[in-house]
């Protein structure tokens, strides 16, 4: 992975939480701090290029709005970027923070990138240790612009630079601080650009060194990732997108392969949320075009 390539990754996540906190009503994931980490020129400029594509995502919508350009990155944002990154953090959060109440006290973000927990929450610095994993450059990425928004890193959160899609390794972690306690572990937007067999290995490691009722919340992709064309072909658009982008997508699971893998790895799954529960989970009564993306699945899973 390139600097700017990583860079514009979690930008254009940032992207879509900034907005989404900004314009959208109610909100599903409000992530205040997101804006901060992005400058005014980078905001307009991703807007544009959105806008700029809405050919590709859809014809009827760029003839419908070509004279109102906020209406096509609203729909854009809210069709094809935003559902999956706002309705898998919430869900995340959601998870973690009842976790809290039985006992957990260390939180690792596998590809965290811009992530703004740790910022959101300061009334947790003396009760969780954050520990986010991702990529050299990313995490360089992010430092310098949390300096530039002077916001400062609170003492619990620290930056575990590795390319764990490769080789996890806890050592690391501990360097940093990492202790054998009950842990929670978040796998998302990941996934997907991994084989079966890489998923499984990296799973297997991540829960080696942690004691029995440590938990993971992961987003996967069934078996329909494929063939499914989804809502105004978003689901296409995102498997052709990530082809584009030369991250391909790799794996997409049924629900008994997803739960036959974490069991052979000492995990139940506690909690699977599908399309259609996600949906009246997170975006029932809305009246704008967020809604569950139709091939992606939500499960807490529980080390044996």
């Amino acid at each position: 992975m390139k600097q700017n390539e990583s860079s514009l990754t979690s930008l254009v996540s940032a992207f879509g939480r900034a907005y989404h906190s900004k314009y959208d009503t109610p909100k599903i994931f409000d992530d205040v701090i997101a804006n901060q980490l992005i400058s005014e020129e980078e905001f307009s400029t991703i807007s544009k290029n959105m806008m700029n594509g809405i050919e590709f995502f859809n014809k009827d919508i760029a003839q419908r709005f070509k004279d109102d350009p906020d209406k096509i990155l609203k729909w854009i944002t809210q069709v094809q970027l935003s559902p999956t990154p706002l309705a898998r953090a919430a869900y995340c959060e959601k998870v973690l923070l009842h976790e809290l109440k039985l006992g957990v006290n260390q939180y690792v973000i596998l590809g965290a990138g811009l992530d703004t927990f740790a910022f959101r929450y300061p009334e947790l610095e003396s009760s969780l240790e954050i520990f986010e994993i991702d990529h050299p450059a990313t995490q360089e990425f992010k430092k310098k612009r949390l300096r530039e928004a002077k916001l400062d890193i609170p003492n619990n959160l620290h930056f575990v630079s590795m390319d764990f899609t490769t080789k996890f390794s806890y050592q690391e972690l501990v360097e940093k601080g990492f202790d054998h306690k009950k842990t929670f572990f978040s796998l998302l937007g990941v996934s997907y650009y991994l084989t079966k067999e890489e998923i499984a290995s990296l799973i297997h490691h991540i829960f080696a060194n942690v004691p029995t009722g440590s938990s993971i919340v992961l987003d996967y992709a069934d078996e329909n990732l494929f063939v499914e064309k989804g809502m105004s072909n978003r689901v296409e658009n995102m498997v052709k997108m990530a082809a584009a982008s030369g991250e391909p997508m790799k794996s997409s699971f049924t629900y008994q392969e997803m739960e036959h893998m974490l069991e052979k790895l000492g995990l139940l799954i506690y909690e699977h949320l599908s399309p259609n529960a996600i949906n009246e989970l997170l975006f029932a009564n809305r009246t704008d075009d967020l809604s569950a993306f139709e091939t992606i699945h939500f499960i807490h899973a529980v080390k044996k």
